[in-house]
């Protein structure tokens, strides 16, 4: 006899945890699906983000950064460090111990809430009547026969993403990485390749930087953080490569081979140059971190009328509904970047949606943090992308080096740039290189949620 439910989740990242809660606290009966194993084999929940995403990374950032500090900022305060040393066993421990201490919380409210999690792997097996039926399997359709079978009228897909891996390339966790194995390394490497300079690239490259690795970032495109405004990317280039940051633009990776044996075994890298030239990299670990894609496999799409689109996404109206009533999909899995916040809010929106509600997502007010140091956040349209629509604009920066605070904690690099449309002053973007960017973009964030204007902002009175 299947179970019944008015919802169900497939997935428990952030998307999918806050989804099931969200329609737990609005009456519905609800159950979610995760498969996600700790380390030690355990089933906990939180997904990518909370597991070997956001909150470990934050952790293993944090720490780099306090271990900097000592090292080499704290001179200008007046205080003398003789000698530092990290321990990075404690220090990942410590991560772990965050890690535990989240998934725990969410299994918490889970059980606040009554809501069923359903431990193992989801696919949908068809419909009957207004009702989908999904199977349960331990690990995966591979097992054979399933161990439980649900049925709800309401389905969120919630899926998340996994780490793109690059042909040719074979990701052991140990001398070759995603953002998986690069949170795990027991030792500092001395040499650290990283190939792509996006977000998990440029956080995880400078984890290990400020703790003492040589790294070498190698980039396959022309432009150094493209998605971002042109004057952040430059001044985040200007800041990253004077810090020790080694990024090599237009780089093409021919090929990847573990060379040596016991102490001596490294990982050696051909490329050719921008110029086509050939070049060779030999590092102690290399990180993998060219984007993510979307963890469709294995669902049984195809038995409920669903189709992914050419690079696996499914695709969804605006408020997230598939092609097929009563099933969405959220996050990782559809359009629009791939941020645990923005997975967070479509989480919250589809619950309310099948409640009866009328939420909506504003996305070009989801902004976006790269925890590097210093940080860097935006929200709303580049510079770039306002000139390409041909849309007239007025812009404003202000450097924080002629900011009291940000001399006063010796943290002075970056600036504030502000675009606003010309004629109605309505704020369109903010872009912000700072060592509490991701704090202040919040503000941002909220005045471009009630279509504020630049002059609305010059009106509040903010502390000093």
């Amino acid at each position: 006899m299947s179970q019944q439910f008015d919802v169900l989740v497939i997935g428990a990242g952030p998307g999918g945890y806050i989804a099931a809660i969200r329609a737990a606290q609005l009456g519905f009966k609800v159950a979610c699906i995760e498969r996600w194993r700790n380390p030690k084999g355990d089933r906990v929940l939180g997904g990518t983000c909370l597991n070997v995403g956001c909150i470990p990374s934050k952790a293993l950032l944090a720490s780099s950064e306090h271990f900097e500090s000592v090292q080499s900022h704290l001179g200008v305060h007046g205080i003398s460090v003789k000698s530092a040393s990290i321990d990075v066993s404690k220090m990942l421990g410590r991560k772990d111990q965050i890690v535990g201490k989240m998934t725990k919380g969410i299994e918490y409210l889970f059980k606040k809430n009554k809501i069923t999690w359903l431990k193992g792997h989801g696919k949908f097996v068809g419909r009957q009547a207004d009702r989908f039926a999904v199977d349960v399997f331990e690990n995966g359709p591979e097992d054979g026969d399933a161990k439980d079978r649900v049925e709800a009228s309401k389905v969120i897909i919630a899926t998340g993403s996994k780490a793109r891996h690059l042909a040719g390339i074979q990701v052991d966790q140990e001398y070759i990485c995603d953002n998986e194995g690069a949170l795990q390394f027991e030792t500092v490497p001395k040499r650290l390749g990283i190939i792509g300079s996006g977000v998990i690239g440029l956080e995880l490259g400078s984890v290990w930087r400020r703790l003492g690795a040589e790294v070498t970032i190698l980039e396959a495109l022309p432009d150094f953080l493209a998605a971002a405004d042109q004057a952040v990317a430059k001044e985040a280039w200007k800041l990253f490569t004077k810090q020790g940051l080694s990024i090599q633009l237009g780089a093409k990776v021919d090929s990847v081979a573990i060379e040596g044996k016991g102490k001596a075994k490294q990982v050696v890298m051909h490329y050719s140059d921008p110029k086509g030239e050939a070049k060779t990299l030999e590092v102690d670990r290399l990180i993998v971190s060219v984007g993510r894609q979307p963890l469709t496999e294995g669902l049984g799409l195809e038995s409920v009328g669903i189709e992914t689109d050419q690079r696996g996404f499914i695709p969804v109206d605006a408020h997230c509904a598939t092609s097929v009533e009563g099933i969405y999909a959220i996050g990782d899995v559809v359009r629009g970047p791939m941020l645990a916040h923005k997975a967070e809010d479509e989480g919250v929106m589809v619950a309310e949606i099948m409640a009866g509600q009328k939420p909506h997502i504003d996305y070009q007010c989801i902004p976006w943090v790269i925890y590097t140091s210093p940080e860097i956040a935006w929200v709303g349209r580049t510079e770039q992308e306002l000139q390409k629509e041909g849309r007239a604009f007025k812009t404003g920066q202000f450097p924080f080096a002629a900011n009291g605070r940000a001399l006063g904690m010796d943290a002075a690099d970056g600036f504030v740039k502000m675009i606003c449309d010309k004629d109605t002053d309505e704020i369109l973007g903010v872009h912000i290189v700072a060592a509490a960017a991701s704090d202040l973009i919040a503000e941002a964030a909220l005045a471009m949620e009630f279509k504020a204007s630049a002059e609305d902002v010059a009106w509040v009175c903010h502390p000093h």
